[in-house]
Formats: C-alpha cells, structure tokens, sequence
C-alpha cells in the first residue's frame, strides 16, 4: 500500500527553532587511540604496532542521550538528542553544545546533512521529517501523510535525484522531495524491520531490515522495494553503506558480521567481527574504501579494510558507549556514544 501527501515547501509546518540555552563548552578528552588489529582467518585482537590515529571525546548536555551524527561542511556536527526531543550542535573547536527545540513528542533519531548543507532528521515522535535552517534554526516539519499510523521513523539518505528515502521499523519505507514536499510511505514487502538506509553513486536506494534479516532494494522510478537475502540465516542486517563502487556493505547485528553484496553479479561475503560475541551495529565506509562498524561486544570501534582482510579495533574509553551509527568526513570518523552522553571521533587511522 501507499500514501502519499503533497504540498508545497512554504505549506508544511514550520515554526521558529530556538536555541533556548546558550551554547555550554565542556572539555574534549583526546587519547592515543589503543588500537587493535585482527585478520579473519583469527577473529581475536592482538596488539598493535603504535599509530597516529586519536580518539577523541566530546561531552553533551546529561541525558541527551545523543543517537546519531552528521558532520557538517562548516566543520561543525550534528547530533539528535534523542531523549530530550532536539537537534544538538557541537562545535569540535571550543567544544561547545547547543540545542533546538523540534516540537512537542519529538524523539529524533537520525540525522543527516542534506545537499543544502541543513541538518534533516527522521523523528520517530513527530511521525515526521524535519529540517532545521542551520543558519537561522528555523524548524520545518514534513508529516507523514493524514492517516498514517507512527512507523517509528529510522533512518534517511539523499538520492543522486536529491530525493530524501526514509525507513520505518514497523514495516515502512517513504520519500520525501523536497522541491514539492509531498511525501509517500510505501508497505516493506516483508514487513517489520526497515532500519539502515544508502544510496550509491548511481543512484540505487538500498535498505537493511533488522527484523527481516534481508536488506532490499528500491527502485527510485516506481517506489518498489526487491528483498534480497544474505547467506547467513537470521543475520540480523541493521545498517547498510555503499562504497565507492557501489558494493553495499551491512552490519550483520545477529551474527557479529560484516557482509558485503556486489549487486553486478549478486554474490556476498561475509567476515566475523574479532573477539568472543561481537555486535555489529552501525557501518560506515569512509573516502577510502574502508568499512568501519561498531560493535557492542567488544565496546569499540572497528575498522575493516577490504584489501587486506584485516580488522583494526579502537576500544571505548567509557563502558557501555553504545555507538548506534557513524558518519564521518575525510580524516574524521564520528559516533555518538548513547550511553555515555558523548560523541566520539577518530581522526588520523
């Protein structure tokens, strides 16, 4: 089934965002990042020679419980609070945080920086997509259509068309264009489960189902949504990244693995996170083709290069971090620790 709702972009609820508390700094904690390896063929971390890379951490206001991140083009980053119903900006130079208002119920959970350089959030409280004017912090909120029943809003990426797909855990997906404002949610072929969402460089939509433990891909021309299954069974898949050349990699939460699927020929691997239980979460692939998860077994980041066949682990310096996804921009790798009310970037791996 499908719904849909239109109007123009100056008709969707709006309202004047506010930065209600001033900016707060708190000191960043930066540490020689204690980094890892492992090779597949012996999932278990062994010590490292010394690297440049450093982890740094950055505190937000307590109990913001801060869920996903966004680096933004003038160096600042991005961050819902998910527990406090806003939008945070941290600015990594002074450390400083400030916070806009998203509306009454909001519970923002992704965010992600659009081709007009604002921040634009999936808040499953709201049932909406809301941008914020980064310069103004005006808020605009783009509702799901009149009758739709909350689909506990995830995750959302930007089409190379600059369409914005969103995925809804109870069993929906949709997209928004932003020119005319109209947004349709569409039925997952499957069901409950649409979580993590990409895009490749040419253009294809593809969606993880952690419920479902298929990822899916949806034509942007017809809407359609074509599940596609993993080799491992009840993998889990929860979040999903296209890399350069358009392989879509997944975190395989159930399984503790890293998979990857070429669409050209449909064939997959798949890799076994190091350590004892490991839980992939979140995947990243960064400006070198490097696939970077986190994994809440081992409490740390990971980071997997496919040429080599070698994981590489940053160990959280907080217990029970809980990084539910990562974004980063060139030399920086960015999470947000919802356990500890921090973000956390590794720069220089």
């Amino acid at each position: 089934m499908r719904r849909a709702a239109a109007g123009l972009l100056l008709l969707a609820t709006a309202c004047r965002g506010g930065t209600d508390d001033p900016p707060v700094a708190q000191p960043p904690t930066t540490v020689e990042a204690p980094a890892t390896t492992a090779t597949t063929a012996a999932p278990t971390a062994t010590p490292a020679p010394p690297a440049e890379a450093r982890m740094t951490t950055y505190p937000v206001p307590a109990g913001s419980r801060p869920h996903d991140v966004a680096p933004a083009p003038d160096g600042s980053v991005w961050y819902t609070a998910q527990a406090t119903g806003e939008l945070g900006r941290l600015d990594p130079a002074t450390g400083a945080t400030s916070h806009v208002r998203l509306g009454a119920g909001s519970a923002p959970h992704g965010v992600i920086v659009g081709p007009d350089g604002a921040p634009w959030v999936t808040d499953g409280g709201l049932n909406a997509i809301v941008r914020v004017d980064p310069a103004t912090r005006e808020v605009t909120r783009f509702p799901l259509p009149a009758g739709t029943r909350n689909v506990n809003m995830n995750t959302a990426v930007f089409g190379r068309d600059g369409v914005l797909w969103f995925t809804g855990q109870a069993g929906f997906y949709g997209r928004l264009d932003p020119r005319s404002g109209k947004v349709e949610v569409f039925d997952a072929p499957r069901g409950a489960g649409p979580y993590g969402i990409t895009a490749t460089p040419a253009g294809d939509v593809y969606y993880a189902s952690l419920a479902g433990s298929h990822v899916a891909r949806i034509d942007p021309a017809t809407g359609r949504a074509t599940p596609i299954d993993p080799p491992t069974a009840r993998q889990g898949a929860r979040r999903v990244w296209s890399d350069s050349a358009g392989r879509i990699w997944v975190s395989e939460w159930n399984a503790g693995q890293v998979a990857v699927l070429d669409p050209g020929t449909g064939s997959w691997r798949e890799w076994k996170l190091p350590g004892g239980r490991p839980q992939a979460y979140a995947v990243y692939v960064d400006e070198k083709d490097r696939v970077w998860l986190s994994d809440f077994g081992a409490n740390a980041l990971v980071v997997f290069d496919p040429r080599t066949e070698e994981f590489r682990s940053f160990p959280h310096t907080s217990p029970n971090a809980s990084v539910r996804q990562i974004l980063g921009r060139p030399g920086e790798v960015w999470g947000a620790e919802s356990g500890a009310d921090r973000l956390v970037v590794v720069r220089g791996a």
